[in-house]
């Protein structure tokens, strides 16, 4: 029969890496009656362990376990398929036998003949006669009674090991897991649930630490690389010793012309870490891609096959921890309806699937090779289906016009998961346009909810990587792929990268109007975010340009109190000096009652006209009469989006700056100093913005000395 190897141990903590699972040799001898393994004192191992690794934690908890006269004890060892959990149990064993007081005993559980044959060796080694055992092989005799009689009577203290006892029910139904004082039991599985265990001690097993991650590959092909590129490597197969193993035999055993692990990392998919299970064809345990199979079937078998459809939408998404909010609502008709949404997660976590992360927000967990083995599995057309289920899923938590000021939080565990489903979307193939639309709609609402949250390094971040991922699938000149470049560029000014944010806001604005047409709205746009580019960059007339542009073109085509052309209204303002600044304060004054007529008195456009009028008059020399203005949006700003909001930021720097025109250099000084630590806190010390209001700081304390 086979089982699982994963390691084998010395006495002092550390465990072996196997290069593949556990053969369990089992010799047969034919008496007349009976017949079973000749020795169970050993897992035969189908491969030597080669590889060192870490699990002194747990190791000091089951060594605790076969202490001398200690006894009554059950652990079970559970995680995900390749993990290490037999490595662990070989190294209790190998840790137990070592001194010859206690023997040690090992039975593979992975299917009822298999269980049953070696429980019965474990009652013919602790002296079970041929009578006795020919009574339990023909039903005379309850077998189980008959082993746990002779372990409950042994002379010498024992750990028995129940390897790869996957369905314990196989267990259960024999009355075969018991607990004795004259030993310990040791059970290897991946069901997690504690409903099957009562009475055990569960033990999860994990994947490896970074470090000891890359070791493993490191050992086992000591030259491949350098131990940065070996932890680069182990991190994109998730730190999983099944799948390290088989990187790290793969790489040993390229003669002709070996290959790095930078080579193996430019080619590595499911089917290259497959090749490295030299000699175990047919054993599906030492695949990635078909291990979890062992799981699946056995959630299907407990009447749950819907649990293979929901793994299945799960890798739409990445391996970081999945928002559970993401899968409130979901239904997927006959494949999943929304009343079997939760057994088929419990079936899939019980199994150790995937994983519960407390939070917050509660989360799963799946290990990325997994998914990745699970959605080159899924066929294409249910694969289709799926992604635009999980786009859909992801819209539904990504507010289409955000407010700002929202906290980064919710918003911020999506952005792994929205890169993810659109990597997932093949290229080259129109079928998926619907698809990668939807994925990418997600990808852009998402930089704009981190940015108007105040997360300007998470929007840029997306946006970059979401440019990327979408013009492969959709092209260069798609809108969603433009409206993206916009994003990006208006992140680049707000992190004061602005020959970045020009370079890439003009190319933007020249697509669009190729594309679409000089009054498109995406054209107009792309002007105004231009525009703002100039305006920080120092360069207002030819930002003003622009944003005339756009005004003018939206009171033509949207009208005069449409919500975008009054945003352009008072963007005008900024962009005003002298007499022309002059002109249009009278028309502002309007423009803050047509805002709140229209859109509401706090809503974020009429703050922005308000701020921007108190603005137009500091400049247009009447701090007296802007002092009013910004000493509202500064406090209406704070109450609203807290005081480290960047609209906050810039509405206190405006009240500062009237209060030092009207003389008060004092309570100016106070604001401004509470502006350069913010700014300096969040945006940095050299960040433009951060210089400016230092600068000014630096001209209030100056005003203030010459006044006394």
């Amino acid at each position: 029969m086979n089982g699982r190897t994963e390691g084998r141990a010395s006495g002092h903590g550390r465990v072996y890496q196997a290069s593949g699972d556990q053969h369990i040799v089992e010799h047969h001898h034919h008496g007349p009656a009976w017949s079973g393994p000749d020795t169970v004192r050993s897992p035969a191992l189908g491969r030597t362990p080669l590889v060192l690794r870490d699990r002194i934690e747990l190791m000091g908890t089951l060594r605790a376990s076969v202490a001398p006269g200690v006894g009554g004890q059950v652990h079970v060892l559970h995680g995900l398929g390749g993990c290490g959990k037999t490595a662990v149990a070989c190294a209790l064993f190998e840790h137990a036998t070592a001194d010859g007081q206690r023997i040690g005993l090992w039975v593979n559980a992975s299917d009822t003949t298999s269980l049953r044959s070696g429980m019965l060796a474990v009652a013919a080694d602790r002296g079970a006669t041929d009578g006795e055992l020919t009574a339990a092989h023909s039903g005379l005799r309850a077998a189980a009674d008959l082993v746990w009689d002779h372990l409950d009577r042994s002379d010498r203290p024992w750990l028995l090991v129940i390897d790869n006892a996957d369905d314990p029910s196989v267990l259960r139904d024999g009355g075969w897991l018991r607990s004795s004082p004259r030993g310990t039991v040791l059970v290897t599985s991946r069901q997690a649930s504690s409903r099957w265990w009562p009475g055990a001690r569960l033990l999860q097993v994990g994947v490896l630490p970074r470090a000891d991650a890359a070791q493993v590959l490191r050992d086992l092909a000591p030259d491949a690389g350098t131990a940065e590129e070996a932890e680069e490597i182990a991190d994109r197969l998730g730190r999983l010793p099944l799948a390290l193993t088989l990187a790290g035999t793969f790489l040993s055993h390229q003669v002709i012309s070996p290959w790095t692990l930078t080579e193996y990392g430019q080619r590595l998919d499911i089917d290259l870490i497959d090749q490295g299970a030299l000699g175990t064809v047919g054993d599906s345990r030492h695949l990635v891609s078909s291990t979890w199979e062992l799981s699946l079937d056995a959630v299907a078998e407990q009447g749950l096959p819907e649990a293979e459809t929901l793994l299945r939408l799960l890798a739409c998404w990445a391996s970081d921890p999945l928002p559970l909010s993401l899968l409130a609502g979901l239904e997927l008709g006959a494949d999943l309806p929304a009343g079997r949404i939760e057994p088929a997660l419990r079936g899939l976590l019980d199994h150790s699937l995937t994983e519960l992360v407390p939070g917050p927000p509660r989360s799963l967990r799946t290990h990325g090779v997994l998914l990745d083995s699970v959605a080159r599995g899924t066929p294409v057309g249910q694969r289709r289906q799926l992604a635009l289920k999980a786009a859909e899923l992801l819209l539904g938590l990504l507010p289409e016009i955000p407010e700002r000021g929202i906290k980064a939080a919710p918003f911020r565990p999506l952005a792994p998961h929205v890169l993810a489903l659109l990597r997932r979307i093949p290229t080259g193939d129109d079928t998926d346009r619907p698809v990668a639309e939807s994925a990418t709609e997600c990808a852009l609402r998402l930089a704009v909810n981190l940015h108007r949250s105040g997360d300007s390094a998470s929007a840029l971040a997306v946006g970059e990587q979401a440019v990327d991922l979408a013009r492969t699938r959709l092209g260069d000149e798609h809108p969603l792929v433009l409206r993206l470049r916009q994003r990006v560029a208006r992140t680049l000014r707000r992190l004061g990268r602005y020959g970045e944010a020009e370079t890439l806001a003009r190319r933007t604005l020249a697509d669009c109007e190729r594309l679409f047409g000089p009054t498109a709205p995406d054209t107009l746009e792309s002007c105004v975010v231009l525009s703002l580019v100039l305006l920080v960059d120092g360069r207002e007339a030819e930002g003003a340009v622009l944003m005339r542009r756009a005004l003018e073109s939206r009171i033509e085509v949207l009208g005069p109190v449409h919500p975008m052309t009054l945003r352009s209204r008072y963007l005008m303002l900024e962009f005003l000096r002298g007499p022309a600044l002059v002109r249009e304060i009278e028309d502002a004054a309007t423009l803050i009652r047509e805002c709140s007529d229209t859109m509401g008195p706090d809503h974020t456009i009429t703050m922005g006209a308000e701020v921007n009028y108190a603005n137009a008059l500091y400049y247009a020399g009447r701090p007296a009469e802007a002092l009013p203005f910004a000493r509202r949006a500064f406090t209406t700003a704070e109450r609203r989006y807290g005081p480290d909001y960047q609209v906050t930021l810039a509405s206190r720097s405006l009240f500062a700056l009237a209060l030092a025109g009207t003389g008060a250099f004092p309570e100016a000084i106070t604001h401004m100093e509470a502006v350069v630590e913010q700014r300096g806190r969040i945006l940095g010390p050299d960040h433009p913005w951060t210089g400016d209001s230092a600068a000014n700081l630096a001209a209030f304390r100056a005003g203030k000395a010459s006044a006394e």
